[in-house]
């Protein structure tokens, strides 16, 4: 049984320009945000939020993984909250394909 959980179905964040979505892991409560120009590089161009958010959606599992993986080696960002890069997805699940 995992101590993360993603309470939340993720949205797009217009302000952001990212997919964003809530983890918590005990007290901590931090919200992940995906860039669209992070997400550029893992489906080959600029997606539209609509398409972004459905890739995020489909892979939400690669996503889940990459966030516990921050969190267990402590790389949180200043403001306590995850900003996943293309490396942290493929360091999660290498053989990601471009959709």
């Amino acid at each position: 049984m995992s101590v993360f959980v993603f309470p939340d179905d993720p949205f797009w964040n217009e302000e952001a320009e990212a997919v964003e979505f809530v983890v918590e892991v005990g007290e901590y409560r931090g919200r992940v945000l995906v860039a669209r120009r992070a997400l550029q590089s893992l489906v080959g161009h600029t997606p539209k939020p609509e398409e972004a958010l459905q890739y995020v959606c489909m892979n939400r599992p690669v996503f889940d993984k990459a966030v516990e993986m921050r969190i267990m080696d402590r790389k949180l960002d200043p403001d306590a909250n995850i900003h996943l890069t293309p490396r942290d997805v493929r360091r999660a699940f290498p053989e990601l394909p471009p959709q």
